[in-house]
């Protein structure tokens, strides 16, 4: 048996706790979620069935490379929570997604059509230098191929990170981009060397490797849905909070 069940801890102590590091209001309000999330699946008659609870614990078990009954026990025992509590959380998980899909899966393709822009997406390389005289003399000798995009970054970015990935920034929404910066990515060419464009971090240089057109695949539908549904819910809870006080 693990040590720490050993330790009994009133339920008090735990809110005290919470409260002191604080937690406990965004624990509060997951708690709320919940609560919203249970009494709108039940006015649409919205359930799980053990069958799916069963399906989706042996997926858990199987990421987790639980193999035996005895494993799971273990791992659940080291988590300091019953194979009912375990349920009872897979069985939550599963009615917030029913729910989403419910609300919002006719949805996804209205939104997604009249926001297709903002799910473009570039696969984008950056610099970021402190001065506009350093960043200039940069995208003149990138321009005369005296250094590589690629070498500079690793040599003069200001962020340890993106020195380690020569300036890779990886693949980007264009919705995820500032506003500032948008309009002269998706602006240029790939291959193309843009900047220096200043922000409160620095003076910018950008490399686009590739453009991305917006497709709505069954990730990005599910990446909407959710979405949305965070958006709703968020509304539901201030309306529940609202009332309440």
């Amino acid at each position: 048996m693990n040590s720490l069940s050993k330790i009994l801890v009133e339920s008090e102590e735990v809110v005290s706790f919470l409260k002191k590091d604080l937690q406990y209001r965004s624990v509060y309000q997951r708690v709320l979620e919940q609560e919203v999330i249970t009494q709108a699946a039940e006015e649409r008659n919205l359930v799980v069935t053990p069958e799916e609870i069963q399906a989706e614990a042996d997926r858990v078990r199987l990421e987790k490379r639980l193999e035996k009954a005895a494993d799971t026990l273990a791992w659940l025992t080291e988590e300091m929570i019953t194979v009912e509590d375990w349920e009872v959380g897979i069985r939550d998980r599963l009615l917030a997604q029913k729910l989403a899909k419910e609300l919002f899966s006719e949805e996804v393709v209205r939104y997604f059509a009249e926001n297709r822009l903002d799910f473009d997406q570039v696969v984008l390389y950056e610099i970021i230098v402190p001065f506009e005289r350093v960043a200039q003399e940069l995208f003149y000798e990138i321009e005369e191929q005296e250094i590589s995009f690629y070498e500079a970054a690793h040599l003069y970015d200001i962020d340890e990170k993106r020195k380690h990935q020569c300036g890779f920034e990886g693949k980007l929404n264009r919705w995820s981009l500032k506003s500032d910066i948008v309009a002269v990515i998706f602006g240029a060419q790939p291959g193309q060397i843009i900047g220096p464009v200043k922000t409160e971090q620095g003076y910018h240089l950008f490399l686009v490797e590739e453009f991305i057109p917006a497709e709505l695949t069954p990730e990005r539908s599910k990446e909407i849905q959710d979405m949305l549904f965070k958006d709703w819910l968020a509304k539901e809870l201030n309306y529940m909070v609202y009332n309440i006080s």
